[in-house]
């Protein structure tokens, strides 16, 4: 089966609507998302990348909009969370655990916390906001805070992460179709391309 690799950060809106984009693509072209959940500010951190949008106003505005627009024309809903940035470490470490553990609920923990950061926002920092949004995957605050603390979680999300880097990774959301990196939901015709041409 065609594979298509998928490296995100829940904190990033792009990868959230490539991770909506993305089922088309591979249900059309009959291929496999594989997710690779990696912290975004340590590949910024190791890639020397200091594009931040939020400490540019006018370029944040546009990205706002830009946001906006890619949701409309791919009739994806869309909210810009309003505590944007959030720091997704642990969001991103009981992603990673889930991955290792139960697959097929980790593709279900995806999907719950995309919809909770970006269609229908969520004060992350807020216990209780997470506590509801985990109680509908049958997860409490507790389990989700012993599988954020386990040591195997954190090293397996920081070798992904720098393996990531390793591959040409700068940002998120980052695709790869074999060895052919593309970088941005905006490519994602691309991908499908590339997936044409792949047997």
């Amino acid at each position: 089966m065609k594979t298509l690799e998928f490296y995100f950060d829940f904190a990033s809106p792009y990868s959230y609507l490539a991770y909506h984009h993305l089922q088309n693509i591979a249900q059309t072209h009959q291929a496999k998302i594989i997710y690779h959940p990696i912290l975004l500010g340590a590949v910024f951190k190791a890639t020397n990348n200091t594009n931040n949008p939020t400490t540019v106003p006018a370029k944040l505005r546009y990205l706002l909009k830009d946001l906006q627009r890619w949701a409309a024309y791919h009739q994806i809903d869309f909210q810009m969370n309003p505590h944007f940035p959030v720091n997704s470490l642990d969001l991103m470490r009981v992603a990673t655990a889930l991955q290792i553990d139960d697959p097929e609920r980790f593709e279900q923990f995806v999907g719950v916390i995309y919809n909770a950061m970006f269609a229908q926002p969520i004060n992350f920092s807020d216990p209780a906001a997470l506590s509801q949004v985990l109680a509908t995957m049958d997860m409490t605050l507790e389990q989700f805070q012993a599988l954020a603390s386990r040591d195997d979680v954190k090293q397996a999300l920081r070798l992904t992460t720098e393996h990531a880097v390793a591959r040409g990774v700068f940002g998120a959301p980052t695709f790869f179709v074999g060895e052919e990196m593309f970088w941005g939901q905006d490519r994602l015709d691309f991908v499908a391309r590339a997936l044409e041409k792949t047997n």
